[in-house]
């Protein structure tokens, strides 16, 4: 499953820019950890892990993390990558724990990275490359900002990494610094027409 496949499969089941905006998100995300934990040559991997997480949310969000993994095996996705796209639904709508990094990871900031993305958009400056750890979690202690973004899971997330929250609250802002830009530049693509399948 190559990134070219993964969009199209993505924007098979998924139109809403809110979602295809989370989707890109995700995957500069997870790249970025990729990279940032040793496991640069599987980066790809855990881009489209990232990409494809909430394949199913959009259409079937009373199924999420069921119905994908029937969707993605009718379109040939291997194994390895359903489970962990669908892990981050553990005690949530499915029993598949995270057992690889890369899942632990996946679980942990796909949370936060819509409470950091609900902040920013308070800032002057509507980025994340201002923002620091700090203004976030005062934020995160605000139990009726951006409460769809569940704590809980935040919280599980940096347990089973074994990380405190701060830590990964700061890899997740610089991560989603990483990859601002270049999301926004695919968003405007997509607003305008062109494919951002084209765009590694």
């Amino acid at each position: 499953m190559n990134r070219e496949n993964a969009w199209a499969l993505l924007t098979r089941y998924n139109q809403d820019p809110f979602h295809l905006r989370h989707a890109l998100t995700v995957e500069g995300v997870m790249r970025w950890f990729a990279n940032d934990l040793g496991y640069g040559d599987e980066a790809d991997k855990w881009a489209v892990v990232g990409l494809l997480h909430d394949l199913d949310f959009e259409q079937y969000p009373d199924q999420h993390c069921i119905k994908q993994q029937e969707l993605m095996r009718a379109a040939g996705v291997e194994e390895d990558i359903i489970h962990a796209t669908c892990s981050h639904g553990y005690l949530l709508t499915v029993d598949i724990a995270p057992e690889h990094e890369m899942e632990k990871v996946l679980y942990g900031t796909d949370e936060l990275t819509g409470l950091i993305g609900a902040a920013a958009l308070m800032r002057p400056s509507k980025s994340v490359m201002d923002m620091e750890v700090k203004s976030l979690k005062k934020k995160y202690k605000q139990s009726g900002f951006a409460a769809g973004c569940s704590r809980e899971v935040i919280q599980r997330g940096a347990d089973m990494l074994g990380w405190p929250l701060e830590t990964l609250m700061e890899k997740t802002i610089l991560a989603m610094r990483s990859c601002e830009s270049a999301i926004q530049a695919q968003m405007d693509d997509l607003s305008s027409g062109t494919d951002a399948g084209d765009i590694p």
